[in-house]
Parts: structure tokens; sequence; C-alpha cells
């Protein structure tokens, strides 16, 4: 089975892109700031510019999503779609106007109208505070993994809600963590309408920028034999095998950081690297609130395999025909489903269920022996371009550095 996106999850925002922020109608941050502010402050809409501003509330890294049951009963029934939740500023009462963080803007082509402004804001401390945005119907805070496996990839609403979800989470988890000034120790304010903090010491007034972690990820491949190599972390679910990847280390490339990385965990040296596609990676640690996949593919110069039992569990060559038996095993849908049927559940007011990565271990009659992760990651575009449609051509220009 391949799957062709127009971008991977969590890219093609569409309050980032040229229809987004760009558009001659979009508010910039500042001015966006200030409608916000006399908002809060209980000036009416005219006082405020009529100015459009809606709040996607966070708590605890979870969005606030609504899923709704599906309309009319059909054969077969659709999987409920989840949206994120977007509040008018009023429901959002008590929190101070420099704690919203700017997304972007959106909208007001057409007819003179003004685009909307679009906020994130935690609401974690609000929980004993009768946050205001809690009943909304059918609408609950949800796991960003748990939506990102949710998430219909062929909805091109869905994928740009994912985006702006994984972009706001992004920022929200980075304040948390960015308190202070790294250079003399004193309070980080937010500015810019918190698209980036300064140093709140008048002598030092050092510019903080949101933290991105660069992350390589490579298929290596034995050309000669038509293999791909695959990998196993102790904390993947059962029969889940991946490809190598790895945090680039100060003062060295990409490329380097590729053949490192491949060293270091199986033995293998790898010559040619040829560049693939990136992916921003919002799910990861607070810790490291936003990495930047960057996906390789990386040919082999040895084949023998010595596996590094501190960073894996195990490393093996796979077939060409393995990989696409694990692909067409690997029924995604059915797991976007049963994701997509859990979020509902949630947002109705059950319990949360059990662990994300129960839904990535995709189970049938006969269990196969290996599957890959799904469309959402960049793991799957890799492992699937290979198996599916050929090694890569190596242009003129591919990187032997």
């Amino acid at each position: 089975m391949s799957i062709h996106l127009r971008a991977h999850a969590f890219a093609a925002n569409p309050l980032r892109g040229l229809a987004g922020t760009r558009s001659s109608s979009a508010a910039s941050p500042s001015a966006a700031a200030e409608a916000l502010r006399a908002l809060l402050d209980g000036a009416d809409a005219a006082a405020a510019g009529n100015h459009l501003s809606r709040v996607l509330p966070f708590r605890r890294g979870r969005p606030l999503a609504r899923s709704p049951d599906p309309p009319a009963p059909s054969s077969p029934a659709p999987p409920p779609a989840w949206r994120l939740a977007w509040l008018p500023p009023s429901r959002v009462p008590g929190v101070p106007s420099d704690v919203f963080v700017f997304l972007g803007s959106h909208g007001g082509e057409g007819d003179g109208e003004e685009a909307a402004a679009y906020w994130a804001v935690d609401v974690s401390e609000l929980e004993g505070a009768g946050f205001a945005g809690a009943g909304e119907e059918h609408s609950a805070f949800v796991d960003l993994r748990t939506l990102m496996v949710a998430a219909d990839w062929r909805d091109t609403d869905a994928m740009g809600e994912l985006a702006i979800a994984g972009h706001a989470r992004a920022l929200l988890e980075w304040h948390n963590t960015a308190k202070f000034c790294g250079a003399c120790g004193a309070k980080a304010v937010p500015v810019e309408a918190g698209t980036r903090k300064q140093c709140g010491n008048e002598s030092c007034k050092k510019r903080i920028y949101p933290r991105v972690d660069p992350v390589v990820i490579m298929l290596v491949i034995d050309k000669e034999n038509d293999r791909a190599l695959l990998s196993r972390q102790s904390r993947f679910v059962p029969r889940m095998w991946s490809c190598l990847a790895g945090f680039i280390e100060p003062g060295e490339s990409l490329e380097e950081a590729v053949r490192r990385e491949t060293w270091e965990e199986t033995g293998i040296e790898v010559g040619q690297v040829v560049y693939h596609s990136s992916q921003p990676w919002p799910v990861g640690p607070n810790t490291m609130p936003c990495q930047l996949m960057v996906g390789f593919f990386a040919y082999a110069k040895s084949l023998d395999i010595h596996v590094d039992k501190k960073e894996l569990e195990d490393a093996q060559w796979h077939s060409r025909e393995d990989v696409k038996k694990a692909l067409t095993f690997a029924e995604y849908e059915k797991a976007q489903r049963s994701s997509a049927l859990k979020v509902n559940q949630i947002c109705k007011g059950a319990e949360r269920g059990p662990s994300t990565s129960s839904d990535l271990s995709v189970e049938s009659e006969e269990p196969a022996p290996m599957f890959v992760p799904g469309p959402y990651a960049i793991a799957h575009h890799l492992i699937s371009s290979w198996a599916l449609e050929g090694a890569p051509k190596l242009p003129s220009s591919f990187s032997n550095l």
C-alpha cells in the first residue's frame, strides 16, 4: 500500500504559509496582541477594531479538541472526525494577555474582511478555577499523539488542524521550559506576542528564540543485495521496526551525523547520503518541544551488524519483499478508525483509554512478523518510497561530503 501525502504530518500549517500570516489582510503579532489585550480588558468589538481572535486552550500539553458524532448513519459508517475547539477570549478568563502565544492569522481575503488571529494558551493552572471552556459540548483535552493517529491523512483540513496543534504545543512547552535567561539568569519575558522571549534584565536584554532540536533519520540501504536496515528500540510496540535516528551534535554536518549515528548504533559504515524530506515532530518529550526530523537515504559500505544494546534492542537487514509485506499488513486505516473512535469517546466524557501505543500495534487474525510506523511518521515514507518505488536515483549533486 502506497500512501502519498501533500505534506508530512505537522507540516503545511495553514496559519504559517503564504495563505496565512503573509496575506495582505493578516494581522501582525503586535497588532493582534493589541486587539487581544483590548478584548481581555473588556472593550467591545468595535473598540478592538473588529478584530477576530480565536483561542486554543491547552492543559498539560493537550489541546482542547471536539469530536461530534457523524451526521446521518451510513454504511459503512465513517469514523468521527475531530477538530480543534477554538474559543473566544471571553471563554478563557483570568489569564494575562502576555501569556497568550500568537500562532498566525488566516482568512479575510474578500469583501474587506479582516483576518482572524489565532492564539494558544496554557490553562493548566486554571483547573480548579472553573475554566469556562471545559464544558464545551463534545470536547476534551486530548493527547496530541492520539490526535495524530486519529487524523485522517486524506483530509486536508484535519492535517492542517494537526499542524496548528503541533506548532502551538511546541511554542507553549518552550515557554514552560525557557523561563530564565541563559546568559545572566534573569527572568525571560514574552515579546512579539509570545513568538520569542527577551531577558528582563535591562543590562542584558538577550533575545531568546523558540528551540528546535534537529534529528537525522535514515534508511540505510544495501544496494547490491536489495535490502534495507531496520531497527527496534525497547520502547517500540511488539513487531514494529523503523529507521535509525539520532540527534545532531555541535560542529557536525547532517551527512556526518547520519554516518556517525549509523556507525555507533549498528557498526555499519555509510558512504553516499541522499536527502529525502523533513518533518517537524512536536510530540517528543517536554524538554525537547519540537524536534525537526531530517530524512535521508544512506548507502552502506559495510554489511556486518554490531548492535549497540544501550541504544537499540535489535537491527537487521530486511529484503524488499519482506518490507512490502510489512507495509501491506499494517492496516493503517483500521488504526486511524479505532483512534478516531477513542477521541470521540474521550470528548463525550469517557475516561482516557489505553496508551496510544496500543493503536499503533496493528493486529489481524494472523499477526505478521513485522510492521513499520504509520503514514504520520517520516519513517513510513522513507521505507515505503524505497520498498515500493525502488532505490532513489542518485542526482549529480548527491552528498558525499
